[in-house]
């Protein structure tokens, strides 16, 4: 006989055993179910303090490195002011006078068959700079829109600068030593101006002119040029030009016997030939000729500087290659090249200056132009004022390059025994306007003078006017010395 309460309790013990039995089924999923979730925040706060951490790490970075994200800028020409500085890193700082100043002797060498060129300019990619004072000085021409590009171009006897011609700049070279034959051809190729230079000699090609250099002496030819370009240098030869053409269309453009066939004995040379020296340069050539074409035609892309008018000043002598107002002064080959300046945009005023032993080009400013110049021969000292805060000088010798930008006041003093001989370009192609310290003195209010410089009017009568221009002017003991002998 069954015994209900003994049954009720086997039913007990089984529901007990049945809910304990559950209870073991649903913990693991439980705990299944709540370590994914710990996983997902862990995930969820790591990628939380990694995007903060790269937050920082990036500000640093842009903060430490905005003189290099402003090269970067300026390699988009995202420049937005012509006078905003670079601001460079503690590692990138340099002296401020390299700015101004250029030891283009110690510059990059590019070497062709021919010769070579060296560099004083901008570059867009910054690693093309060889240190860190010719960026600054690449930097410093660009911010300021200069119009301007200095560069030598030497050429050994019998080479040839390949023919070609620059998108974004004018041409002005001055002959500094040997002699050359220049072609230039006009639009449409029916006017070729041929002529040759000589030392002390000034050439000058309109931007996009296909123009070429052949030196036609025994003697390395050395030519200092300008550019009118503050952005980089963009240039094509024609040897680049024609290799870069498809074969079949330098066909039908030239139609020479034999056609494409004739296209394709043409090999292009490892080297650059940008200033072009064959060695088997007599079997390739048996009668050259180097003809001058008539002076209507010369005088537009020439002027023969070394015999132009001296400008005599008391410290040393001015020659110049510029436009004048109405042609003063000028003789008929010179107005054809004073008009010839006028006709093209952006083109420079060249002049040579010497400055005699001990002689100062006192300070000065220019109105209209920046200026550069590049010292010849002889050393000197410089002194640009930028701003009250921005003053520098520094020393210059042979083969180095000086920029003033315009509205600076500078002056240039001769330090050595020898005269101190530069070539100076300045960014205008109208009369160049300037105002020497002496002019702006005497110009001004002897009373208005007395209350800026907190001094006696009468102290200002101790300033002597001088009947001759004493733009380039010597110490007082020397003029003595001078008028005794």
């Amino acid at each position: 006989m069954e015994n209900p309460a003994f049954e009720m309790h086997e039913e007990k013990i089984q529901s007990s055993s049945n809910m304990k039995e559950r209870t073991k089924q649903e913990v693991p999923e439980r705990k299944s179910h709540w370590s994914l979730m710990n996983i997902f925040l862990v995930c969820l706060l790591a990628c939380v303090i990694t995007t903060i951490i790269g937050v920082l790490i990036i500000s640093l970075v842009y903060i430490n490195n905005i003189g290099f994200l402003t090269e970067l800028n300026i390699q988009k020409h995202e420049i937005t002011s012509p006078k905003t500085p670079i601001i460079m890193s503690d590692k990138k700082r340099v002296d401020v006078k390299f700015q101004f100043l250029n030891h283009l002797g110690k510059s990059k060498v590019f070497q062709f068959p021919g010769g070579d060129i060296q560099w004083a300019r901008f570059r867009y990619d910054v690693k093309d700079y060889p240190s860190d004072e010719e960026m600054e000085f690449g930097t410093s021409i660009n911010n300021q829109r200069s119009k301007m590009t200095f560069g030598t171009l030497r050429i050994k006897s019998k080479g040839l600068r390949a023919p070609h011609w620059h998108f974004n700049a004018n041409e002005h070279g001055f002959l500094l030593k040997g002699s050359a034959w220049i072609g230039v051809v006009d639009a449409g190729g029916s006017i070729v101006t041929t002529y040759n230079v000589t030392t002390g000699q000034v050439i000058f090609f309109p931007k996009n002119t296909l123009h070429w250099v052949k030196n036609v002496g025994e003697d390395d030819c050395l030519f200092l040029l300008f550019f009118t370009t503050h952005e980089e240098l963009q240039t094509l030869d024609v040897d680049d030009v024609f290799f870069s053409t498809p074969e079949d269309i330098a066909a039908r453009s030239l139609k020479p016997q034999g056609g494409v066939n004739f296209i394709r004995t043409f090999k292009k040379q490892i080297e650059d030939q940008a200033i072009n020296l064959p060695p088997n340069l007599v079997e390739l050539v048996q009668n050259a000729s180097y003809v001058q074409s008539p002076d209507k035609l010369v005088w537009r892309y020439f002027y023969n500087l070394k015999d132009s008018t001296e400008f005599k000043l008391p410290g040393g002598v001015i020659q110049w290659a510029r436009f004048r107002k109405n042609g003063v002064g000028l003789n008929d080959n010179e107005k054809i090249f004073s008009e010839s300046l006028q006709t093209h945009e952006n083109t420079l005023t060249l002049g040579t200056i010497r400055i005699y032993s001990n002689g100062l080009r006192q300070p000065h400013f220019h109105f209209n132009a920046n200026e550069m110049g590049y010292v010849i021969s002889g050393c000197g000292k410089v002194g640009i004022i930028v701003s009250s805060k921005i003053t520098t000088d520094f020393d210059i010798g042979t083969g180095d390059v000086v920029f003033f930008p315009i509205g600076t006041q500078h002056y240039i003093k001769s330090t050595c025994d020898e005269d101190l001989l530069m070539i100076l370009a300045f960014s205008t192609g109208n009369q160049l306007q300037t105002l020497d310290m002496d002019d702006y003195f005497h110009a001004t209010a002897d009373h208005i003078l007395a209350q800026l410089f907190f001094k006696k009017q009468e102290e200002f009568k101790k300033i002597p006017r001088f009947s001759e221009d004493q733009a380039i002017n010597l110490p007082q003991q020397l003029i003595l010395i001078a008028k005794n002998n």
